[in-house]
């Protein structure tokens, strides 16, 4: 693991305070080494790309999670812009609908799981399940409680079936989300992303911010751990997603496959 990834990672076990990590930290980088370190990445997944879609025995799935605003979105189109579409996919996890909620919370998750060969990409994920229920009471205690084990076993099966897990929590300050809302409405280009809903989620900050605490306590292990990525500033957040997962594709130790016979 490269440092960056060392000082962001949540450590499996370890004691983790939440509060104690600074949204604005660009851990000594500035924006310019930033942006041609992001470049020199951008390169490099797009070769560890094509090695695990031609060695087609593994997969990646990057999931990432934030409050409103927290840039998941600018995430996905700065740090994948360079990789071949055709072996990406991105899924965007929003309310259960139809036969979603006629399954388990875990079903629809693993429908969206990449096949062998692909990176996929969540926006939002099964952590909604143990996030929005909680903080607006939609099922009881004793109900996502138990799904904090139930995702730490889902997630340590994908593992051991060759799907390497990265999970980022994008970290913002209330500040910074109050900003970025007033560039939306400021913005006509934005503007379609604003929501009234917003505005009345960020009377649950506190509320969010325990629950984030607890998820990132309760399921960052060493099939599957946790990075927070300090995210007020959108170009150290690019750089550390990017840094991270280069860095954990390369320790994947991806290789071209040998001809098949015949083909030679």
């Amino acid at each position: 693991m490269n440092e960056l990834g060392a000082e962001l990672i949540v450590k499996p076990g370890k004691k983790f305070h939440l509060d104690a990590i600074d949204p604005d930290d660009t851990h000594g980088i500035d924006k310019a080494t930033a942006e041609k370190r992001l470049d020199k990445d951008r390169v490099d997944l797009l070769e560890l790309q094509s090695v695990l879609y031609a060695e087609a025995r593994r997969a990646v799935l990057i999931v990432l999670q934030g409050i409103d605003a927290s840039g998941k979105d600018g995430t996905i189109r700065h740090v994948m812009s360079g990789l071949n579409p055709q072996g990406v996919t991105v899924t965007s996890f929003k309310v259960p609908e139809g036969d979603e909620k006629r399954h388990d919370y875990l079903w629809r998750i693993h429908r969206a799981v990449p096949e062998w060969g692909k990176i996929g990409i969540f926006n939002r994920s099964h952590y909604e399940d143990v996030l929005v229920v909680r903080v607006h009471n939609i099922v009881p205690k004793e109900v996502w409680r138990k799904r904090f084990d139930q995702i730490n076993d889902f997630e340590r099966m994908l593992t051991e079936c060759g799907v390497r897990i990265l999970k980022f929590f994008l970290l913002i300050s209330k500040d910074e989300q109050a900003k970025r809302f007033e560039e939306r409405l400021d913005d006509k280009t934005k503007t379609w992303k604003f929501s009234a809903d917003d505005t009345k989620e960020r009377k649950f900050w506190d509320e969010y911010q325990r629950a984030y605490q607890d998820v990132l306590t309760k399921c960052s292990t060493e099939a599957a751990p946790w990075y927070v990525i300090p995210a007020n500033h959108k170009w150290f957040r690019n750089l550390a997603v990017a840094h991270i997962v280069r860095d954990e594709m390369q320790a994947m130790k991806l290789t071209y496959p040998e001809p098949a016979a015949g083909n030679a």
